[in-house]
């Protein structure tokens, strides 16, 4: 008796099961959420950083401004006033000295006079003194200046120029009455060995 196989286990397939398996979920999504914030963070330091270096450079501009101010400007101010101050003050007491005298002190006050001039003004002063100096006593001339303001008008390292504007008053033995007149002279300053001394004086009024 013959017995066929129409089949073997061998050739038998076995069927797929019915249970099937996801696939993962694609990293893709989350990476690129991750991506942008990153991106927003960055962004937001960067601006920030713009910021804090633009306040670091205007701190460090005004700074500067304020360092060069007081390191440069405040110091050449100061001494460009005691300047001022100094010829001013010279102008004054020079033109005090050289508008006054008294008969009785003739000597003294052309002597202070003379110790604030230099050049041809101290010259020229020297030689008006010896003219007058006869007729001053026999008149008894007495002429007496009194500053009201003065103001510079040019200043420079060896030279000035200041504006000074005095009262005088007049007396003589004709007119024993003193008589005040304002008036103006331009005082021209020149520096030597350190002081300021009268080179020019010019009426202006």
């Amino acid at each position: 008796m013959t017995v066929e196989h129409g089949s073997s286990l061998g050739g038998m397939e076995t069927a797929p099961s019915e249970e099937t398996v996801s696939p993962p979920a694609s990293p893709r999504p989350a990476r690129i959420n991750g991506l942008a914030t990153i991106k927003r963070w960055i962004r937001r330091c960067l601006a920030r950083w713009r910021s804090i270096v633009a306040t670091v450079l205007v701190v460090t501009a005004v700074g500067v401004a304020a360092g060069l101010f007081f390191i440069l400007y405040l110091p050449d101010q100061h001494v460009s006033d005691a300047a001022a101050h100094r010829a001013i003050e010279a102008a004054s007491d020079g033109a005090v000295a050289v508008l006054s005298y008294a008969p009785d002190t003739l000597d003294r006050d052309f002597a202070k006079a003379k110790s604030y001039l230099t050049g041809d003004f101290l010259a020229y002063y020297t030689k008006f003194t010896e003219e007058i100096a006869a007729m001053a006593q026999q008149q008894h001339v007495t002429e007496t200046a009194k500053v009201v303001r003065a103001a510079v008008s040019e200043l420079r390292p060896d030279s000035a120029v200041v504006l000074v504007f005095v009262n005088q008053t007049a007396a003589s033995k004709e007119k024993p009455e003193p008589q005040t007149t304002a008036s103006s002279v331009r005082v021209t300053l020149t520096k030597v060995k350190s002081s300021w001394l009268i080179s020019k004086l010019d009426p202006l009024s």
